[in-house]
């Protein structure tokens, strides 16, 4: 069964989703990110600037096959359709389709009303289908 968990209260949504993917990168996980266009097209250019000395290698539908095989970190909606990724995380207000496939999914809500509402569709729609959830408060962390 996938494991569910959410990352509630970050201050800066994108930098911790930057640190969450290093960290599963380092693991030696496969990650998918899903979310709006908008929302990925800003990961995409924090991924590359986040921090001075070091880079995380990603891709999107719009690269070459040979870097989308080669990457450990893919983002967008085909991610859903790569067997090779088993973390996804979700930066989107909807449950993404296929969820049940990965082993780990990772909701990264957004410190806002909206995000936090959306959230909360989420976590119920979850229960309901019998998953267990994890919940993180990272504003009793520090995001280091």
């Amino acid at each position: 069964m996938t494991r569910i968990e959410f990352h509630f209260n970050t201050q800066e949504r994108l930098v911790h989703t930057c640190r969450l993917l290093r960290k599963a990168r380092s693991q030696g996980f496969r990650v998918g990110v899903v979310g709006e266009p908008s929302t990925l097209q800003r990961l995409n250019q924090a991924l590359w600037s986040f921090s001075e000395t070091e880079f995380l290698a990603h891709c999107t539908a719009e690269d070459p096959p040979l870097v989308q095989e080669a990457s450990a970190l893919f983002l967008g909606e085909q991610a859903m359709h790569r067997p090779d990724l088993t973390v996804l995380v979700n930066l989107g207000d909807q449950v993404p389709a296929a969820y049940e496939r990965f082993e780990r999914l990772i909701e990264v809500v957004a410190n806002d009303e909206h995000g936090r509402s959306e959230a909360r569709n989420r976590w119920k729609y979850y229960k309901t289908q019998g998953f267990d959830l994890v919940q993180h408060d990272l504003s009793k962390k520090s995001e280091t």
